[in-house]
C-alpha cells in the first residue's frame, strides 16, 4: 500500500485536532528555521552534539545507550523499542559474517548489505538522539527547549509533537511520531538514495535475502520470570522498501512490547542480563556460538531441526559485531525537512495487536538457509 493513498483517508478523532491545526501551519513551510540563539544555548547545543557524536560509533554504542536512556526515563517508551530494534540491526550485521549467509552472498555483497544497514543505524541515531538528551535538558532546567530542534536539523513535524508531549505527556502519540519521523527520515537519506538503490535494494542478493525471509524483528525475552532459554516475540519484515510497511511495522511491534505489562518486563529483564554484542549467542547459546567450530573448507551439512542442534553438529558460528566490521565514517546528510503533508497524522492512530508468534517462522528460516546453501553447492558441484 502506497503512503500517498493512505493519506486520502480522513484523519480520525482520535488525533488531537489541537495538535492537526499545528501540523497543517507546520507543514505548508517545510524549509528548517535559521535560529538566533544566545552562548548559552549555544553551548548546549554543542554538548549535545558532541555527546551524540560519542556514542554513535557503531551500532553497540548505539544500542546500550538507548537501553541506558530508557532505564533513566522510562516514559520516553521508544527508546526502549529502538533499543530492541537496534540488536536486530547488530544481529543482521553479524549474520553478513556467520555460518550462512556469506554461503550466499559474495563478499561485495556482504560489504554492501553492511553498509546500508550501519547507515540507517547511524542516520537514525543522529536524528533521534538529540531530541532525547533535549528532552532531559528541558527536565533539567524545568523549561520546554524543544524550539532548539531546528539546529540539530529536525524535522518540523517532530518540534510540533514534543511541544505537545511537554504540554500533555502523551506516550503512545510521541512513539508513533519519533517511529512515523525515523522511517521518513531514512526514506528520504538512505532508501531512496541511488546508490543504495543499486548496490542493495535491487540486488539478486537482496530479494534472496527477503525470499529467505531472513529479515525477522524478534525480541528474547524470560517469560514468567523464567531465566534458563529465552522465549522469542516479534514479526517479519516485509517489503522493506516501502515506507507505508516499515511505520505500520514499527507501529505493531511498539503495541507487542508495550500492550501487556507481562511482555515488557519480560523483554527488560532478558536485556538487563544480556549487554548486546551483535552475536546471537547473546540470546540462544544452545544454537550460536562466537566461535567458529566448523573445519575451514567443509562441505556444510543440515545442522538444525526446529531450532535445535542435530546431534554431533557444530553450533552456527554467531561473531560479535567487533570481530566483523571495523567503525564507519559516516558522509553527512543533506538539510533537509521531509515534512510536506499534514495528513501524515493519521499514521498517529494506535495499531492493532499482533500476537507476536514467530519461533515456528524463525526456526523455518535457518532451515530453508541452510537447505539453500546445500542447494546452491549441489549446482555448482553439477557445473563442475
Amino acid at each position: 500500500m502506497d503512503v500517498r493513498f493512505f493519506l486520502k483517508k480522513k484523519i480520525k478523532q482520535t488525533v488531537p485536532l489541537e495538535l492537526i491545526k499545528e501540523l497543517k501551519i507546520k507543514s505548508k513551510s517545510n524549509a528548517l528555521k535559521k535560529l538566533n540563539i544566545t552562548v548559552q544555548e549555544e553551548k548546549l547545543v554543542q554538548s549535545i552534539k558532541q555527546r551524540t557524536n560519542e556514542l554513535n560509533s557503531n551500532n553497540i554504542t548505539r544500542t546500550k545507550a538507548y537501553l541506558d536512556f530508557f532505564k533513566q526515563y522510562p516514559e520516553i517508551h521508544w527508546a526502549l523499542l529502538a533499543h530492541m530494534v537496534s540488536r536486530n540491526s547488530g544481529w543482521l550485521m553479524t549474520d553478513l559474517k556467520g555460518d550462512l549467509l556469506p554461503k550466499l552472498l559474495s563478499e561485495k555483497e556482504q560489504q554492501h548489505f553492511f553498509l546500508f544497514l550501519e547507515r540507517g543505524n547511524w542516520l537514525i541515531f543522529q536524528d533521534v538522539y538529540p531530541q532525547l538528551l533535549l528532552y532531559e535538558q528541558s527536565l533539567q532546567y524545568k523549561k520546554n527547549l524543544f524550539y532548539l530542534l531546528p539546529c540539530f536539523h529536525v524535522s518540523s513535524f517532530m518540534e510540533t509533537i514534543w511541544n505537545y508531549f511537554w504540554k500533555y505527556g502523551s506516550h503512545s502519540l510521541l512513539t508513533a511520531a519519533i517511529i512515523i519521523n525515523e522511517q521518513n527520515y531514512l526514506e528520504t537519506h538512505a532508501v531512496r538514495q541511488e546508490h543504495f538503490q543499486k548496490t542493495v535494494l535491487n540486488t539478486l542478493g537482496f530479494k534472496l535475502y527477503d525470499f529467505l525471509r531472513f529479515n525477522h524483528i524478534i525480541f528474547p525475552l524470560y517469560k514468567q520470570g523464567k531465566t534458563e532459554k529465552p522465549s522469542l516475540t516479534g514479526e517479519t519484515v516485509r517489503h522493506f522498501d516501502s515506507l507505508h510497511e516499515r511505520i505500520l511495522l514499527g507501529k505493531r511491534l511498539y503495541s507487542l512490547l508495550f500492550k501487556k505489562k507481562s511482555t515488557l518486563h519480560d523483554v527488560l529483564l532478558w536485556a538487563d542480563k544480556h549487554p548486546h554484542t551483535g552475536s546471537r549467542k547473546d540470546y540462544w547459546p544452545h544454537l550460536f556460538h562466537d566461535i567458529n567450530d566448523s573445519v575451514p573448507g567443509s562441505v556444510y551439512r543440515r545442522r538444525t531441526v526446529k531450532c535445535r542442534l542435530k546431534k554431533g553438529a557444530h553450533r552456527i558460528y554467531s561473531p560479535p559485531l567487533s570481530f566483523t566490521w571495523k567503525d564507519v565514517d559516516h558522509l553527512e546528510v543533506e538539510e533537509k525537512d521531509w515534512f510536506n503533508d499534514w495528513r501524515i497524522a493519521e499514521y498517529l492512530e494506535e495499531e492493532k495487536t499482533i500476537d507476536g508468534e514467530i519461533y515456528e517462522e524463525y526456526c523455518k528460516t535457518i532451515e530453508k538457509t541452510e537447505l539453500a546453501i546445500i542447494a546452491k553447492k549441489a549446482i555448482f558441484l553439477i557445473r563442475d
